[in-house]
């Protein structure tokens, strides 16, 4: 028996863990289960042979929630893959090991993402496993502007080498090309190399031009010839066998030329192995040249970070790397300089542009006290601020932290192609091994046998297979990341696409947040200035939202506010004060009630502002009414822009509150909302969201709120705001840096489109594979059609890959559409 602890995430009541300990409790081999509500954790005894980890956060998701390991998660950097099948077999390879519960190897980012449970296994563990696949895992140590350099070097120095391997094999490859076909098209040989006048030397000549050419590309026979003995074949394995067996036919048959039988002098198969090793170098040079493009998002949004900031250090100002800032670190930021790292003005005011982070483009007044964050750019003023967060925890680290991981991580889509492209390369060589038997032994000569054998070995490589999925999530990521929309993963990139229903939480999500004085009705003779004024006055120091507003209201209209000689709270009511011997009563409609104070021709006014959504504060002096204020949260700007165009996709909008029912249906019917949950509990949010869910429909939830976490985990895709708290966006999926409800349909429409995208990528990848395979085995042959060349084979797969980057990169010029 083991004891393992997962941390749960979406309870809010003591209901709900029961439901998990009773969820997991039926579990085969389960002992004991134990649901701490104030840790959130579970602790769960059970017979690993019986159960394991992953059966028992399948029970928690079953029962409406979300179990996470406590086990540690790595990222690994990945070195020698050329297809989906490396892919497969890394992930096999890690996935095996005791104490790995999941394993990811992603083919576009070259990085593998572990999570395992450190007391049983250890990262050096999992590089030796990795390194017995036959390829190499070093410790991801994330971004850095260092680190970012170094992939940049790397990268470069790959396409460098890939470009200069390529060259090489073209300058050898041609001439042989020439000399292989020419005569046969009639193209002028020398005498001295003429097959009809002297064969020997067309084949030692041929046979010289393939070796550097061989030579040049000897990566591809160690990595392949290595994968195939250890029984995990991949497309450098296809490519090695085939072009091995026409070198070695070529060499079978200069030997035969040599010994005197000059009609093999027709069947030298040198140009067949160098052309095929050329275009093969071509196509991994312009793969990595395009797969570069793919990840722009996260070089952009590291390159806005300043690589140096000027701190105080013993009362002097010097300059140092960015990685050298410490918390507390008193940093110096003139007029045009980036901002280094996150913290507090405590000298100097200013305006600083943030539009990097909220995309607002006006530059926001900063004075003493104030939060400033790293790589945001200093408008006017000198400033200096005390840094609080450095090196990984600033915002645009973790922002490109979330957009790592997203672009690392799978969607559910790729799992059908993984599982295809595990399995493909040993199946393809038994294909064609199987085909270029039944060829010959249906009468066909060895050439022609050995023509199938290559063609097929060489057309059907899965790198468009493992290639479709990721590319399209890291470019879907990067633009996304590029509009404001954090999206975290794969899973919620594609679950996007699905939702039928939205639900945003009102305030501070429909709404400002921000209760702001709306109407001023008056009576008897006083003036909207005057009672204003005298409302500020009473409220002034009140800690209630409602007298904050009043009071804002009467500052902004540089209101003098009077002094108050007596003050007298009457709870659930309102409050009596007495201001140049005036008796004035401010409250709700109980307080005039109890006092005896009709409210005579306002009562009209007081009933249409309460159906407007707007809360009617009365005002009674000397026993007379004297007016209304009435206050109201304000919507924002583009909510309904954004509901509308919900609607326009098909989306139906909901909207959580804990307001009465008539304040609520009042702010629904303003901005187009469908369906109206009122008079939540904030602990009730999440069991609404499940009600939804239990309709069948897929459903969102938007917040911004602490109270709004266990709605979000709940939720098929939990969207927080970018202003609303760290918990919120902690138990999100998606993360909108602006504040703007416009980017809930540019996620949507990210969503659409990205898997729009994969789904095209899929299709040709398998329809390539599923046309070329039975023409490379010659069906169109044995119905009188051509036979294909396996340098014609050679190029279409080159193409094949190409064509499923370049689809990928078509979503580069994704921008949200607006309102129809």
């Amino acid at each position: 028996m083991v004891t393992k602890t997962l941390k749960i995430e979406g309870m809010t009541c003591a209901s709900c863990a029961q439901t998990v300990e009773k969820g997991t409790k039926k579990l085969q081999g389960v002992a004991s289960s134990s649901v701490n509500l104030a840790t959130e954790k579970l602790s769960v005894e059970f017979d690993e042979n019986e159960a394991s980890i992953k059966d028992i956060q399948a029970a928690v998701d079953k029962a409406g929630y979300k179990a996470i390991s406590d086990a540690e998660k790595k990222t690994f950097s990945i070195s020698g893959m050329t297809c989906a099948s490396c892919a497969q077999t890394i992930e096999r390879a890690t996935s095996k090991l005791d104490g790995v519960i999941e394993s990811d190897v992603n083919l576009a980012t070259e990085k593998m993402n572990v999570q395992y449970d450190s007391s049983t296994v250890t990262v050096s563990d999992i590089a030796d496993a990795v390194a017995s696949a036959g390829y190499e895992a070093r410790e991801d140590v994330g971004s850095s502007s260092e680190s970012i350099d170094e992939d940049r070097v790397k990268k470069e120095m790959e396409i460098k080498s890939l470009w200069k391997r390529f060259l090489i094999s073209a300058i050898f490859a041609a001439p042989l090309l020439y000399i292989a076909m020419g005569h046969l098209v009639g193209a002028p040989l020398p005498r001295l190399i003429d097959p009809e006048f002297n064969p020997e030397a067309f084949a030692l000549i041929q046979a010289i031009l393939t070796l550097p050419v061989v030579i040049v590309n000897r990566s591809i026979y160690s990595v392949g010839f290595k994968t195939l003995f250890r029984g995990h074949p991949n497309m450098d394995s296809l490519i090695a066998i085939g072009t091995s067996a026409a070198a070695l036919y070529g060499v079978f048959a200069t030997v035969m030329i040599y010994s005197g039988d000059t009609s093999y002098a027709n069947d030298l198969y040198f140009e067949t192995a160098a052309v095929i090793l050329a275009l093969i170098t071509l196509g991994k040079y312009l793969e990595t040249l395009t797969k570069g493009k793919t990840s722009e998002a996260i070089k952009k949004l590291m390159g806005l970070a300043p690589k140096t900031a000027k701190v105080i250090r013993n009362g002097q100002e010097v300059e140092i790397s960015i990685d050298e800032v410490e918390v507390d670190d008193i940093v110096v930021v003139k007029p045009g300089e980036k901002l280094p790292v996150d913290g507090v003005v405590v000298e100097g005011m200013t305006a600083i542009d943030e539009s990097m982070l909220t995309g607002e483009s006006i530059p926001v007044e900063k004075n003493i006290g104030d939060n400033v964050i790293g790589a945001s750019i200093n408008k006017n003023g000198t400033i200096q601020y005390r840094a609080t967060k450095v090196g990984k925890d600033t915002a645009l680290s973790q922002i490109i932290k979330l957009v790592e991981d997203a672009q690392g991580s799978k969607a559910p889509i790729a799992k059908m192609a993984d599982v295809i492209s595990g399995y493909f390369v040993p199946i393809v060589i038994g294909i064609a091994i199987l085909s270029g038997l039944a060829w010959y032994i249906g009468g066909q000569s060895v050439v022609f046998s050995l023509t199938i054998l290559i063609s097929v070995l060489v057309i059907a490589c899965p790198c468009a297979l493992g290639l479709a999925t990721p590319t399209a999530i890291m470019i879907g990521t990067g633009k996304g990341a590029e509009n404001g929309v954090l999206i975290k993963s794969g899973v919620a990139l594609e679950t996007t696409h699905k939702l039928q229903t939205i639900v945003f939480d009102k305030t501070g999500t429909i709404t400002e947040g921000k209760p702001i004085v709306t109407d001023i009705v008056t009576a008897n003779g006083i003036s909207e200035d005057e009672l204003l004024s005298l409302a500020a006055s009473a409220e002034k120091g009140s800690e209630h939202q409602l007298g904050e507003a009043i009071v804002k209201g009467a500052t902004e209209k540089q209101l003098k506010l009077m002094k108050t000689t007596a003050f007298n709270a009457i709870p659930g009511h309102g409050i009596e004060v007495t201001i140049d011997d005036k008796n004035l009563l401010l409250g709700n409609k109980k307080l005039m009630d109890d006092r005896n104070i009709s409210l005579g021709e306002l009562m009209e006014n007081s009933d249409q502002l309460a159906n407007e959504g707007k809360t009617p504060m009365y005002i009674a002096m000397n026993g007379q009414i004297a007016g209304i204020i009435a206050v109201a949260d304000t919507v924002k700007e583009n909510s309904v822009k954004a509901i509308e165009k919900l609607h326009q996709m098909g989306i139906e909008v909901a909207m959580i509150t804990g307001d009465n029912k008539r304040t609520a249906e009042a702010i629904a019917k303003q901005v187009g909302i469908d369906r109206v949950l009122s008079e939540v509990l904030p602990e009730d949010k999440a069991s609404e969201v499940k009600k939804l869910q239990e309709e069948g429909k897929k459903v969102a939830m938007v917040g911004d709120g602490i109270n709004d976490a266990p709605a979000l985990a709940q939720s098929d895709v939990g969207i927080a705001i970018g202003s609303g708290t760290d918990v919120a966006m902690e138990s999100a999926d998606i993360v909108l840096m602006r504040s703007d409800l416009m980017d809930v349909p540019t996620a949507v429409q990210l969503s659409k489109s990205t898997l729009r995208n994969i789904k095209q990528n899929l299709f040709w990848a398998f329809a390539y594979n599923t046309a070329g395979i039975p023409v490379a085995m010659g069906i169109l042959f044995l119905f009188g059609g051509p036979l294909l060349s396996p340098m014609f084979a050679a190029a279409a797969m080159t193409f094949s890959s190409l064509s499923v980057l370049l689809n990928a990169l078509r979503l580069k010029r994704f921008k949200p559409s607006t309102l129809n």
